[in-house]
């Protein structure tokens, strides 16, 4: 597989746009925010959106037989044809200018930023970084930055690799909440975002194909209940929110998303049911 990365071709993609549209309805910021473990209430016209409701809007669709094996699109349109068949959402950065409320018309432009090819302790890994600007008739809300990840799939000889034991003691958290990784909950985020990924619905697929243990909890709602935290700790959203996946999260057991306060605004995490961090963030006011 490795031997079909032409980062040449690849990184041909960088400068390329797309534009998308869509509205924040008070449905979405309902389910939403049930899905966020916060308070549903009754969302009217102009009450403000969970902060990362953003990932909901504008979904690229594709017809059936455009998708991949993995359920996502086929490779080769906005996104560069990555031969790797592993895609994951690696981690990012956000930066929060305007809330988004319900009712507002939202535009996200998207350009391909870098594509860049790195060695890891699994193997070739492929690095695709995308910038968003979300904007709605009052100006720029937000900012976000994506870094996508592709890497090859272990050989068929190989056993799934159990999630992630700690080496030491796991991290003491100021401020921690747990919640159930269970199906429902990442059938509910798919739904939500579009996404046909597999490895968040499919047992089979994830087990059998991907070689992983479990279902995959989703790398953005991991960042979405980060950010919630952070605001409900301080107050407001953060101006900025740097994350980065560690591990996997896998389905069956209970998570825990995790603070402590440092001198700029707050360290966070989602760590395993074992305590082992899966995302870390920092968010600064």
């Amino acid at each position: 597989m490795t031997d079909a990365l032409d980062i040449d071709h690849l990184r041909q993609w960088i400068g390329r746009s797309e534009q998308a549209a869509d509205t924040v309805t008070a449905q979405l910021v309902r389910g939403l925010r049930a899905t966020l473990f916060l308070d549903i209430g009754k969302p009217a016209a102009g009450d403000a959106a969970p902060f990362t409701a953003h990932w909901c809007l504008g979904q690229p669709v594709y017809p059936m037989d455009m998708l991949g094996p993995d359920g996502h699109p086929t490779r080769g349109g906005f996104l560069p044809p990555v031969p790797l068949p592993r895609r994951m959402w690696a981690g990012g950065e956000l930066t929060f200018i305007d809330p988004l409320k319900v009712g507002d018309e939202v535009t996200r432009t998207s350009t391909i930023g870098d594509v860049t090819i790195k060695q890891g302790s699994t193997g070739t890994l492929c690095f695709v970084t995308v910038h968003h600007e979300i904007t709605t008739p009052r100006g720029i809300a937000i900012r976000d930055r994506q870094d996508i990840v592709y890497r090859d799939v272990p050989p068929p000889s190989a056993t799934p690799a159990a999630p992630a034991k700690p080496a030491t003691a796991p991290p003491a958290a100021q401020h921690r909440e747990s919640h159930l990784a269970d199906p429902v909950l990442l059938f509910r985020y798919s739904a939500l975002t579009f996404n046909g990924h597999r490895i968040h619905y499919d047992r089979d697929y994830v087990t059998k194909v991907e070689g992983y243990p479990g279902l995959i909890v989703h790398g953005p709602m991991q960042a979405a209940l980060l950010v919630e935290f952070a605001a409900k700790l301080k107050g407001a959203a953060p101006k900025t929110f740097s994350y980065r996946g560690v591990q996997p999260l896998f389905d069956g057991a209970e998570f825990s998303v995790n603070a402590n306060e440092t001198a700029t605004g707050l360290e966070l995490w989602t760590a395993n049911a074992d305590g082992v961090p899966t995302m870390k963030g920092t968010a600064s006011w």
